[in-house]
């Protein structure tokens, strides 16, 4: 077991997972800055609210802090966005350069027309002579 475990944390993938989760991390707590000082704040102005936050119902002497929650959600939002953005970029990134069977099947059999065609044109001009 603990040869197995080795062997995961030798290969690189672990590594690439840790720097992934750091840097997710600190983009998200950018996106949280940006969400709490600026937009959300902003939003709560044209509402009349200092802040997205004030903005909450009370039911039974509880308070109910939907603009918290709608805050979060947008966060997230961001955050879901923007991974969106960069795992269509890789994919697309890393399919340029694949081709598919039926790209390489198509050019296999276009080059072997053209050699067929060079063939019988060459036979014909030797028959010829």
């Amino acid at each position: 077991m603990i040869k197995e475990f080795k062997d995961f944390i030798s290969k690189g993938n672990v590594v690439d997972l840790a720097v992934a989760v750091i840097i997710g991390a600190a983009f998200g707590k950018i996106v949280t800055a940006f969400t709490d000082g600026i937009l959300m704040p902003f939003l709560g102005a044209i509402g009349g609210k200092k802040n997205f936050d004030e903005y909450l119902f009370e039911l039974n002497g509880s308070e109910i802090k939907w603009g918290t929650v709608l805050s979060a959600t947008v966060n997230f939002l961001i955050v879901a966005f923007v991974l969106f953005l960069i795992v269509k970029a890789v994919n697309k990134a890393q399919s340029l350069g694949k081709k598919t069977v039926e790209e390489a099947e198509a050019e296999e059999t276009a080059e072997v027309i053209l050699l067929q065609k060079i063939y019988e044109e060459l036979r014909t001009q030797n028959a010829a002579s």
